[in-house]
């Protein structure tokens, strides 16, 4: 039976959505084919083996949940191969020998490349992508630009370091309001402001500014979010296209992960050509950044057809309403299945 280290929390804006995701993972992995051990980060930084309920990780709660705590941490020696956990009885670490890690970590310190590179080090094959797709396609801006090599258009957009943002107004000028401020590193809508009016372009990037040194402003474009999910690395699946209607001003965190109020439409109302233009692109994007294991590429189709690439997303939420899983279980492969394709990959 195969030890897989599960991922979880962080040190990240997106702390919470990941011990939702971790916890759906937890409860649908294969029991019968998969030892797992979960192992969480708190927001400040502190490792954990967690040994108490699912349900606790979802809400939270596991942290707190001393009784099920014990420290330890991923040893970057190959030799250990796995992780380093306190023996409470003699006050010494033993090694605990794993076989696959499966980072559930949203965001900066955990989808940016810096946990795939200490598996590396560790010499523990990781689910999705390694260190370097995970950090293009984490950047914005680097992502955007790789896709349009490969002839792949994308919204328009200028970024911004937060030393230069007296020359705000100045940079966005070729760009058509309304517009969209966002931290170039950062996931599920977090930082992000819809800015219709200049007058309000000084408070979207303090809000950007919070969590990146480098902010992205993308023209606002009419029409239908997109997503597709990706799966493999040599031979590709492309799922068919799911369609997202928020349920606010935009499909921001809120609306993704607490009130719902969006609505999905798998497939999605496209023409078939356009979808298919949609489904080709995803795979040219996720094989130009060099991706393996999952993603879900998004973009957006405007009212006359034209599809642009939007971001990538190298570790998609997990959560119950996510889409990737959704997607994934329209082409066939149901929740479980799609967690143990994904570990047997990297075991193989």
């Amino acid at each position: 039976m195969l030890k897989v280290l599960i991922l979880f929390g962080g040190v990240s804006t997106e702390h919470e959505v990941s011990c939702v995701s971790a916890s759906n993972v937890c409860k649908n992995i294969d029991k019968e084919k998969f030892e797992y051990i979960k192992l969480g980060i708190t927001k400040k930084g502190v490792w954990w083996v967690y040994n108490g309920s699912e349900d606790k990780m979802a809400d939270g709660s596991w942290e707190y949940d001393t009784e099920n705590l014990v420290p330890a941490v991923v040893s970057p020696c190959s030799a250990h191969h796995g992780i380093m956990v306190l023996n409470k009885a003699t006050k010494t670490y033993e090694i605990i020998r794993v076989d696959v890690a499966f980072p559930v970590l949203h965001g900066k310190n955990g989808e940016d490349g810096t946990m795939q590179g200490l598996m590396k080090l560790a010499g523990i094959p990781c689910v999705g992508c390694d260190t370097y797709s995970s950090a293009v396609s984490m950047h914005k801006c680097a992502a955007k630009i790789i896709a349009e090599t490969v002839g792949v258009r994308t919204t328009p957009f200028v970024r911004l370091r937060k030393c230069e943002r007296d020359t705000a107004v100045d940079a966005v000028k070729s760009l058509k309001l309304p517009i969209f401020v966002k931290p170039v590193n950062g996931g599920s809508s977090v930082g992000i402001t819809k800015v219709k009016s200049l007058d309000a372009l000084e408070e979207a990037l303090d809000v950007a500014f919070e969590t990146d040194d480098l902010v992205i402003i993308e023209e606002g474009v009419v029409g239908k979010e997109i997503e597709v999910a990706v799966l493999g690395k040599d031979d590709v699946l492309a799922s068919v296209c799911g369609e997202i209607v928020a349920g606010a001003e935009f499909y921001d965190y809120e609306n993704k992960y607490k009130d719902d109020t969006a609505e999905y439409y798998i497939p999605a109302r496209l023409d078939d050509v356009v979808a298919q233009t949609v489904r080709k692109n995803a795979v040219e994007v996720y094989k130009a950044l060099d991706c393996k294991g999952f993603s879900r590429v998004d973009f957006f189709v405007t009212e006359s057809g034209d599809v642009l690439f939007n971001e990538i997303n190298t570790i998609p939420g997990f959560t119950a309403i996510s889409m990737y899983p959704k997607l994934m279980a329209e082409c066939g492969i149901p929740y479980s299945e799609l967690i143990t394709r994904l570990i047997m990959a990297e075991a193989e």
